[in-house]
């Protein structure tokens, strides 16, 4: 049996980054801002053109299309500087970052009447970001 020798001044739980891991982070930054254009423009749509989103059937989130159109907007403008913040890789960033994904699959959930499949995708989307930034979040900054 061979003893294998660990450096004294390194820390015991240290590890390699993963590459995969970083690039998946990377992935879920650029998703994330991605997400927060998308917002953006449907709530720049839904404030010049009241009649452009026309829903479907009665629902519960039953706001006007300009209430749905600040949403978006604003939604939209904090989902994209969260996604440039990402990209630093710190611990702040990817929890602010997994809190505005998780509201924007509300937001796109409450929308579903207005655009469905659009929501359905934004809200496909915005899982994955979720998923790479709690599994794959600290490798960005160990990379």
């Amino acid at each position: 049996m061979t003893d294998i020798e660990t450096p004294i001044d390194a820390p015991p739980d240290r590890r390699e980054p993963s590459a995969w891991a970083v690039g998946w982070t990377v992935f879920a930054a650029v998703m994330m801002a991605m997400i927060g254009t998308f917002h953006a423009i449907a709530g720049v749509v839904a404030l010049v053109d009241d009649d452009f989103f026309t829903q479907v059937q009665e629902y519960v989130f039953d706001f006007d299309q300009t209430t749905w159109g600040w949403i978006h907007l604003i939604l939209g403008i904090v989902l994209v500087i969260a996604g440039a913040a990402l990209l630093t890789g710190s611990v702040a960033a990817r929890a602010v970052g997994v809190v505005l994904a998780a509201l924007s699959m509300l937001a796109a959930f409450a929308w579903l009447p207005y655009y469905p499949i659009w929501s359905v995708v934004i809200i496909a989307v915005a899982v994955s970001v979720v998923w790479a930034l709690t599994v794959h979040g600290r490798d960005i900054t160990a990379g």
